[in-house]
Parts: C-alpha cells; sequence; structure tokens
C-alpha cells in the first residue's frame, strides 16, 4: 500500500493503518532499534511503540515521507530504551560505539542554553553533508544517523570495511575542521 494511503487510514483513525504500517515497514524499523539497542526484546518492543506513536502523532501531523518519520520516531523511541536501560548497566551498541567515534567532533553539553546552538549545528552539519561525495554522505549519514554497522556501511557503499573505516575517519576530521571554520569550538 501506498504511504499516502497509509496516511489517510492514521487520518481516518483506521486501525488498518497499524497493520499496513507493519506490513511494509516493520524490518525497516527494526534495523534501526537493533542498531541502537543490540537487543531483539527491547528492539521489538521500540517498534511497537513506533507504530503507538505513529497512531497518537498521526493526526495532528501528516508527514510527507512517512517511512522518514516512523524512523525518527524508533530512532527517538530507542535512544530512550538505550538510556533508560544503561543508566543501569553500559553495554556496547552501534549506537555507544557511533557515538564514541563522533565524540572529537560534538560536545556533551545538553543545558537548556545549549538548545538553539544544537538547532544551529544541525543545520551546518546538513550543510557539511552537502559538501561531501555522494559516498561519503551515504557512509556517514548510514553510520551516524541509521546507526548502521561499518560492515554494512561497507557493503551497500561497495567498498572493504578498512575503506569504510577510512573513509569515515576522514569525514569525521573533515567535519571537525568545517565545524570550526564555522564558529564551533569542539
Amino acid at each position: 500500500m501506498q504511504d499516502e494511503k497509509i496516511v489517510e487510514l492514521y487520518w481516518q483513525r483506521d486501525e488498518s493503518a497499524i497493520s499496513e504500517t507493519q506490513a511494509k515497514y516493520e524490518n525497516y524499523l527494526y534495523k534501526i532499534a537493533y542498531n541502537i539497542l543490540s537487543d531483539k526484546e527491547d528492539s521489538f518492543e521500540s517498534v511497537n511503540d513506533t507504530y503507538l506513536a505513529a497512531w497518537n502523532s498521526i493526526p495532528p501531523h501528516r508527514p510527507n515521507v512517512l517511512s522518514t518519520y516512523l524512523g525518527k520516531l524508533t530512532r527517538r523511541i530507542s535512544i530512550d530504551i538505550f538510556r533508560k536501560r544503561n543508566r543501569i548497566k553500559r553495554q556496547a551498541s552501534e549506537y555507544a560505539l557511533s557515538l564514541n567515534e563522533l565524540e572529537g567532533c560534538l560536545s556533551d553539553d545538553n543545558s537548556p542554553e545549549k538548545d538553539y546552538e544544537a538547532k544551529i549545528l544541525g543545520e551546518v552539519i546538513n550543510a557539511f553533508l552537502h559538501t561531501l561525495s555522494e559516498d561519503a554522505r551515504n557512509a556517514f549519514i548510514g553510520r551516524y544517523y541509521f546507526l548502521d554497522s561499518v560492515k554494512d556501511v561497507a557493503n551497500y557503499c561497495g567498498i572493504s570495511e578498512s575503506k569504510a573505516k577510512t573513509l569515515l575517519f576522514r569525514t569525521r576530521n573533515s567535519l571537525r575542521e568545517y565545524l570550526e571554520k564555522e564558529g564551533f569550538t569542539i
């Protein structure tokens, strides 16, 4: 079923919207959740919570790209689960690894005064991504937004894992330089 029809089912408050969403996007959403959580049960919980969040947020929102909207919901829910779970115990996951890799580029100041700066930072990073080659952009987004493993990034970019690691390393260094040029303190 096309996304526009699924969104329309949500707007009509037709419960088949959830089953249609599940049929079309379950694997995609599960992959995002699993890359963050590294746990089957928590990932399925996150995906199920995504369906509920979509039901509660459509309407009033009418997403232009349903897959992106659902991916953002899953990512946010999974990160919340990850944080809650890891208050008790640290556990390795693609989310933790990718955050560790980006540590040298971004600060960890979550104070309310930094909200506006974070928005500007997002816009600057978006502008930076447009300066990259398609392969570098896809690798960066795959690794640091979708939280794919380096192996997965290498596979869909058609390069070796070592070349993917090098590409990501160079892209992070370029990002650091770009941010410094734009006035961000690293």
